[in-house]
């Protein structure tokens, strides 16, 4: 029986963290303090996620993104692809920083990727090495460029705007779309820094990011399911797209159909939930893929009506967003 919550929302989207490792330590996520890492032991095997994503799709789960930390900073993420492929997954896709990607694009495309999302958050040098505390810039744009030139075409780039960061460049933005035929998409700086430095002002909305785009290239709707996070339009003039993600502002919870499933083998319901569920401790103690089940559907009944980043009281939750996989 398909997978619904309490409040009637169908559950079809997963995201699986395979890893809370980066090579990046972005100023919207990571802490510039010295690395933390899970133990290995903690960690999933590939054979216990895929035993998890196969009773999932026998649940009603239709799309799967692969996500981190950084995916491809795990070891034999190209051959757990093909294996959730070969599960019969209709929408595999992976979320990526870029760094990796020029030299694997090939080995992804073949192990089953559909779709790829790449996070860059500045067009500007200097201001990327700031954001990414890295010196990556030019492999990204190469780990771009393969993408494009793939099977994967149009990619999907991620903007996280932070005010006062790079909150100038959303024209800059909207015109890399428009020349390289691909689509823009510009995310609102959400509380799960480790830093713990996100306030209202450091929110750039996505009315602010439209208002802007659109003074200087008119823009087209682009229809979308319902459960999408980005409000979509094409320019309509020519190439490009770009996407909306506005979960701040324009919260879009009361059509959520994502689970979260974290690298070490805790579902969450919400990416801003109190309580982590684990299977993990089910998987390696014994337990019968009924009982497994059973448990997922038990958890999904306890999914939260929204985020309450709008609410009086708000607190983010303790684990950031390179640990809950985003």
């Amino acid at each position: 029986m398909p997978l619904t919550d309490k409040f009637g929302r169908p559950i079809t989207d997963l995201r699986v963290s395979v890893t809370d490792r980066c090579n990046f330590r972005c100023v919207y996520c990571r802490s510039a303090n010295p690395e933390t890492h899970m133990p290995v032991g903690e960690l999933l095997e590939w054979e216990e996620y895929e035993r998890l994503v196969r009773l999932l799709l026998g649940l009603g789960i239709r799309k799967v993104r692969v996500t981190g930390g950084e995916p491809m900073a795990r070891p034999g993420v190209e051959d757990f692809i093909a294996r959730l492929k070969a599960l019969g997954v209709a929408d595999l896709s992976m979320t990526t920083n870029g760094y990796l990607l020029a030299e694997r694009c090939d080995r992804l495309v073949a192990a089953g990727i559909s779709r790829i999302n790449i996070s860059l958050d500045s067009l500007n040098r200097e201001k990327f090495e700031r954001m990414t505390r890295t010196k990556t810039f030019d492999r990204v744009l190469a780990g771009i460029d393969a993408a494009q030139a793939s099977r994967l075409r149009p990619v999907k780039v991620n903007a996280v705007l932070v005010q006062g960061i790079n909150d100038d460049e959303i024209e800059a933005f909207a015109r890399f779309a428009r020349e390289r035929d691909l689509i823009m998409r510009f995310i609102e700086f959400m509380p799960l820094d480790a830093d713990r430095a996100w306030t209202r002002d450091t929110v750039v909305t996505g009315a602010e990011v439209y208002r802007r785009i659109s003074a200087l290239w008119p823009l087209v709707p682009v229809c979308h399911e319902r459960s999408e996070t980005a409000r979509k339009y094409r320019f309509a003039d020519g190439r490009g797209e770009i996407g909306l993600i506005s979960p701040v502002s324009q919260p879009f919870c009361g059509h959520c159909s994502r689970l979260r499933l974290t690298a070490d083998g805790k579902l969450r319901t919400c990416l801003f939930s109190k309580e982590d569920h684990d299977l993990r401790s089910l998987l390696r103690h014994g337990a019968s893929d009924g009982e497994i089940s059973r448990e997922i559907c038990s958890i999904v009944a306890q999914k939260e009506k929204g985020h309450g980043i709008n609410e009086p009281g708000f607190r983010p939750p303790s684990r950031t967003m390179v640990s809950i996989g985003g």
